[in-house]
């Protein structure tokens, strides 16, 4: 899968996922859904962003888990 709107660049933001060579992470965008904030609210916080960088940052994600196992504490 490509990934038009992701970048990572060695010398900003210590390599980590951007968003578009802007200094936002993945992770950041990422984290703002997870914690329930809507696609309008994530983006008024971040008026660089479009809806499409918030669309990107979540296949990333998905992306970048799908071929791992991650530890689960057991209930």
């Amino acid at each position: 899968m490509k990934f038009a709107r992701i970048t990572v660049n060695p010398k900003q933001m210590g390599g980590v996922p951007c968003i578009r060579g802007l200094r936002i992470p993945v992770a950041t965008v990422v984290g703002m859904v997870a914690e329930g904030m809507s696609e309008q609210e994530i983006l008024k916080a971040y008026p660089d962003l479009e809806a499409e960088d918030v669309h990107e940052a979540l296949q990333y994600a998905a992306e970048a888990v799908r071929e791992r196992e991650l530890p689960l504490v057991a209930p």
